[in-house]
Parts: structure tokens; sequence; C-alpha cells
């Protein structure tokens, strides 16, 4: 069962929900680097459960212990980094009830008919999303190096239920329009605890998970992701493009369903003429006036912000009785879920998506870079 992506730039992640621990490692990094351990611990607290009532109550503290890839100087040295970080808050009690009977909308079944039983059902086992916790890992490094090569990312909840945030200022390529993208993207970053621009449609939102919950319900959400400084000339054509490789890590996050850049699904119900983003010189350089297309065009960097948005379903794991089936007397059973689940997976997966959007970006700077201009 490999859990590896990248091509230049590798990461694997190892673990289950309920194991000793979880991780990953990292290969490809470019030397010299020194993490700042302390950056991405508060990185990496974003996403850690046990944040307030949005969240599952489990709580981890998700302390980040490099084991190998840095030097004395914390820089990275070119061998492999793994990252460990230990599990200390299980109950793996709370599953056993779904040894038999899989949880509708969850990879109990579809882990069963490939295993046969043999997989590891707590928590959700490797199905987790406890393991995005190394994916921020690995990304919350990614992100320091992108950073010193001038690209920034960040992300916001665009929307939970019916309930919708200000979007990222990213379709429009005018000085305003950038102007107020760095604005949001700087609120974004000020420590706020729920992810949202908007402080009202944030309220909102918890209004909403907060009546999922109490219906022993859940409720699903979209999170929006921006990456600026990206240079033009970056990416492959056909199967490794930039929009190949940031929806590959994307759909490696559970509960991800659907992936879109730029204008998305809209531009469908677009003409070309509204569509297309026209060029125009700027300071020198060829710069599209919009950017619909969301930061790249047959799979190739514009210079534009790479711009996409991934849709999560609501959690899988809810408490009302649900129809299933008994896998051992192959008979219909009724199912009730316990054990610690949030109400809305989308909250915690913000930092993620701007993990998964540094490692596919690093990944794409290493590996398909600009060719060098004769």
């Amino acid at each position: 069962m490999p859990s590896t992506f990248g091509s230049a730039l590798r990461v694997t992640v190892f673990g289950q929900s309920h194991s000793q621990a979880v991780g990953c490692v990292v290969e490809g990094l470019p030397s010299g680097h020194v993490v700042d351990m302390e950056a991405l611990r508060r990185f990496m607290a974003r996403r850690a459960p046990g944040q307030g009532p949005w969240t599952t109550p489990r709580k981890e503290a998700d302390l980040p212990r490099v084991v190998s890839g840095l030097n004395p100087k914390g820089a990275t040295c070119g061998a492999p980094l793994a990252v460990v970080i230990e599990n200390t808050n299980t109950r793996s009690r709370d599953y056993d009830n779904l040894m038999a009977v899989p949880r509708p909308g969850h990879a109990d079944y579809t882990a069963w008919a490939k295993w046969h039983g043999n997989q590891d059902v707590p928590g959700g086992g490797h199905f987790s999303g406890r393991l995005t916790a190394p994916l921020c890992a690995a990304g919350g490094i990614a992100l320091q190096v992108l950073a010193k090569r001038g690209v920034r990312v960040g992300a916001h909840l665009l929307s939970v239920a019916d309930v919708r945030d200000e979007p990222l200022c990213a379709l429009d390529n005018a000085p305003a329009s950038q102007a107020r993208l760095r604005a949001q993207l700087d609120a974004l970053a000020d420590g706020r605890t729920f992810p949202t621009i908007d402080d009202a449609a944030g309220k909102a939102m918890l209004d909403a998970i907060d009546d999922a919950r109490r219906e022993l319900d859940s409720v699903g959400g979209v999170v929006e992701c921006v990456a600026t400084g990206m240079p033009a000339g970056v990416g492959s054509p056909m199967f490794d493009g930039i929009e190949n490789l940031v929806a590959r890590a994307a759909f490696g996050v559970p509960a991800v369903k659907g992936v879109e850049f730029g204008r998305g699904f809209e531009a469908a119900r677009l003409r070309g003429s509204e569509d297309n983003d026209p060029y125009r010189m700027v300071d020198g350089s060829v710069t599209p006036v919009t950017n619909n297309a969301g930061g790249a065009l047959g799979g190739i960097t514009t210079g534009a912000p790479v711009l996409f948005r991934m849709a999560l379903k609501p959690t899988s794991s809810i408490s009302r009785p649900q129809e299933s089936v008994d896998l051992t007397s192959g008979s219909d059973a009724t199912l009730e879920v316990h054990g610690r689940h949030d109400p809305c997976v989308a909250t915690r997966a913000v930092p993620v998506a701007e993990a998964i959007c540094a490692l596919a970006l690093l990944d794409a700077l290493l590996s398909f870079p600009p060719e060098p201009q004769a």
C-alpha cells in the first residue's frame, strides 16, 4: 500500500490513527535550509484537534520530532528528513462495534473488501484524518522553503453548509486586487482562531456546525487556497501539470471529494470571451490581466496566483443510527457510531490545504522549472 507522492520532492506518510505514532519521510529537500521548529509547531497547532466545540474533543499535542535529515545546525543536509508525531490520546475501545459493521460513508467496508479483516479499524486506521498531521509537518517545512523563494501560500474556509466567507481576491490581477489579496492573507495570518476572512461569516459557520452537532449530524465545507509569487513557466504538460500535482495531493486528504482551479466549474457556463485571461506588458513582463485560469495553462504556471478550492464532504462518523450490514453474519444491521469525531472536518483542513499546496509547488519548482533561455 504505497502512501507516497511527488517526483523530485517525495513525501511518504506512515502510521494509523491509533498506532503509537504517525509520521512522514521527505526526500529531495534542498540542503542548507534551517528549519524553524517554532514556526513549524505553530503551523501544526492550527490543524491539531481539541481546539473548540467545532472540532473533535480528542486532544493531541501534535509536536513534531525530527529524527533524521538535519545537521547539527538544524539545517537540511540532503538526507531523507523523517518526522514522528506521537499518538497520546487514543480510545480504541470506542471502535469495537465497527470491526464487523462498517460505517456508511467511511472506508471501513472498502478496506475490508481489500484486506478481509486484517485492516486496522480503530480511528479509521490509515484512512483517518489523523494522517494529515504528518502532511502538515512536511508541508510546513515546504512552506518555509517556498517563502525564501518569494512564494506565499494561504487558505481560508470559503464555505460551510450554506454559509459563505469573502472569497480570496485572486481572479483579477489589477493592482487594487493584488493589494486586497495581500490584506486578506495578512488577516488570515494574524493568529485568528477560526480561519475566515469575515468574522461574521465565521460566526455563522460555527452556528451551522453547532446545529449539526446538536442534531448528532455533520456538515461539509469548501477550503480555498492561493499561492502568490510563483514564476511563469513551472510545470509540465499532460500528467505532471500544476493542477495534476496539486489535485493528486489534495485527493490524498480524507473527505476531499472535489478540486477546482480558478473559475473552476463556473467556467463551463461562460463564453470564451469571458473566460480568457488577456495579457499586458507590465514592467517588461507578460502579465495576465485576469486569472480565471487559476494560475496555470497547459499545466504550466502563468505567473498569476495559483488558486484552487477543495470540497470536503460532511464527516462520515455521526452518532445517528444508520443502516449498515454485519459482515460476520451477512445480515442487515443498524449502526450507532461512538468515539470522538469532528462535526465538520473542513475547519481543520485549512492548514492541510496550505501544506499540500506547498509540497506540490515545491516539487514542481524542483522537478519542472522553466528551461534556461538560450
